[in-house]
């Protein structure tokens, strides 16, 4: 288990070619919200390593300060704000010395809020999406113990209609989103199977 930190960016897109859900009473059509942040969180797992190769699970939870607008594009400016997100999944690699190089990949969750804020009132609604993550990093082995992360995600979470009541406006929104995190992990366990034994 341990903790890591990182910086993402990004856009909201809007599918349906960047054009709001209902356009006879808002026909604009709107840009992709471009977005960044800093993200931290914790995570756990568990590895077993045979000869130099490894497989695991690991599922990580975040705070999330990743946000950003389209501008006003289409004559209202619109943004999303990420919450959380959080992720289960796979990962295997290749142990070199003190090293190991490896590949990771699974569900994504998130939670985040949309904002409507060039009509009044300004509007904001909550909303959660899932999707996929991938990436690949590297770790290594200080201690028997100790182990420290560099690792690059990419998410692409599940489109959300975003449907302001008071205003009326709604759009369509599908964060993806790059991102780099530095961890570190403590190991409890450094038995024949543990990871850090060989790596």
């Amino acid at each position: 288990m341990g903790a890591q930190l990182g910086y993402g960016w990004g856009r909201a897109t809007q599918p349906w070619t960047g054009v709001v859900v209902n356009p006879t009473t808002f026909p604009n059509a709107q840009a992709d919200a471009r977005q960044n942040g800093v993200l931290g969180g914790v995570h756990i797992g568990y590895n077993h390593q045979i000869n130099q190769f490894v497989i695991g699970l690991e599922g990580d939870v975040e705070a999330s300060g990743i946000n950003g607008n389209d501008g006003g594009s289409g004559g209202d400016v619109n943004g999303v704000r990420h919450r959380w997100n959080a992720s289960v999944r796979a990962r295997a690699g290749f142990a070199v010395d003190r090293a190991l190089f490896y590949a990771t990949g699974g569900v994504a969750f998130l939670g985040a809020q949309a904002t409507q804020i060039s009509r009044a009132p300004n509007e904001f609604i909550g909303f959660n999406a899932t999707g996929w993550t991938v990436g690949a990093g590297i770790e290594y082995a200080f201690t028997p113990n100790v182990t420290a992360r560099v690792e690059y995600r990419y998410t692409d979470y599940s489109a959300r209609t975003a449907i302001f009541p008071v205003s009326g406006y709604s759009e369509r929104i599908k964060p993806q989103i790059h991102a780099v995190r530095v961890g570190v992990s403590y190991l409890f366990s450094t038995g024949p199977s543990a990871v850090v034994a060989r790596y």
